[in-house]
C-alpha cells in the first residue's frame, strides 16, 4: 500500500483503532533521491504501510521510526544517501517521525493525482485495466449499468464504482480535463457514450475499445449527426500505446495504462481536481 490516499484512509483506521504507530515523512530533500518531498510510510512494531523510497534508507528509517515508537517520542533525521547507506544516489533528505496519535491524517496535503479517468464497462477488458489502476495515484470512476458486473468487495479509496442505467447523462459530472475511456458491452451504448464525450470540448481524450474498422463506423455516424472534424479528432481507436501487440484482457490494460501514463507526463490529461 504506497498510494498517498490509501495510506492516509490506513492511518486513519489505525488511529480511530488506537494502534500505535509512527508517521515517517520526508520533510526536505537535496540532490537525487528515491521519493519527494510529502512522501510518508506508517511504521508499527509488526507492520510497514507505504515506502520512502527502499533499500538501506528505508532499513534505518523503519529501525528508528520503532525506537521512538517504544520511547513514545517523535524527532528528525537527516540522511545522507552516500556509502554509507549503500545507495549511490548522492542526495540528502531529512525525515521527520511523528507518533500516529499525535498526527491528524485527515489534515494530510495529498499530491495531485497522475490523472482523471470515467471508465465506461466493467467486463473482461475494464476489470484487467482497474487491476493495473488499483496501484496508480489517479481518480476513477467506474461505470457500468449492469450491477452484476461491478465487483461486490471493496475497492481501492481512488476508484469509485457506480452503477447506472443512464450512462450517457453521467458524463455531464466527468470533470474537465478528465480522460474517457469507453469500453462496454454494446455498441449502441459505445456510440452514444462516444456522442456525448466528444460534444464536450473539456475532455481531452475519448478512448474507444476497437477496430480501425469500428473507428471508421463510428466516425461516419457520428459525422451525420453534426459532430465537427476538431471533435472527431479527439476520438482514439483502436486505444492502447502503439507497438504493444495482443488482444488478451491483461495485454490490453498494460497497453491502455501506458497510454494514460503518457498522456498525463505530456499534460494531455489533467490530474487536478
Amino acid at each position: 500500500m504506497t498510494l498517498p490516499l490509501a495510506l492516509q484512509a490506513a492511518a486513519l483506521q489505525w488511529r480511530d483503532q488506537g494502534r500505535a504507530g509512527m508517521v515517517v515523512e520526508v520533510q526536505s530533500h537535496q540532490g537525487s533521491v528515491p521519493r519527494e518531498a510529502g512522501t510518508r510510510m506508517l511504521v508499527a512494531a509488526d507492520a510497514v504501510l507505504g515506502t520512502i523510497g527502499g533499500g538501506h534508507l528505508e532499513l534505518q528509517a523503519i529501525e528508528r521510526a520503532r525506537e521512538l515508537l517504544a520511547q513514545g517520542q517523535g524527532g528528525e533525521q537527516r540522511l545522507a544517501l552516500g556509502p554509507s547507506l549503500g545507495q549511490c544516489c548522492g542526495g540528502a533528505l531529512v525525515l521527520s517521525y511523528q507518533p500516529l496519535a499525535q498526527s491528524a491524517p485527515e489534515t494530510w496535503s495529498l499530491p495531485a493525482p497522475r490523472f482523471l479517468l470515467d471508465l465506461y464497462g466493467a467486463g473482461h477488458v475494464g476489470r484487467a485495466i482497474v487491476r493495473l489502476l488499483a496501484g496508480i495515484d489517479c481518480r476513477v470512476r467506474w461505470l457500468d449499468e449492469r450491477e452484476s458486473e461491478l465487483p461486490a468487495e471493496p475497492l481501492p479509496p481512488h476508484i469509485t464504482p457506480l452503477c447506472s442505467e443512464g450512462l450517457p447523462h453521467e458524463l455531464t459530472a466527468t470533470p474537465a480535463g478528465a480522460g474517457v475511456l469507453i469500453l462496454t458491452h454494446s455498441h449502441d451504448l459505445d456510440l452514444a457514450l462516444t456522442e456525448a464525450a466528444l460534444a464536450r470540448a473539456d475532455l481531452p481524450w475519448v478512448g474507444l475499445i476497437g477496430s480501425a474498422t469500428k473507428r471508421a463506423r463510428f466516425l461516419h455516424r457520428l459525422e451525420s449527426k453534426g459532430l465537427r472534424p476538431e471533435q472527431l479528432a479527439r476520438l482514439c481507436c483502436p486505444i492502447g500505446l502503439p507497438g504493444i501487440a495482443g488482444k488478451e484482457p491483461e495485454v490490453i490494460a498494460v497497453a491502455v495504462v501506458a497510454q494514460l501514463l503518457q498522456l498525463s507526463s505530456t499534460g494531455d490529461l489533467n490530474g487536478h481536481l
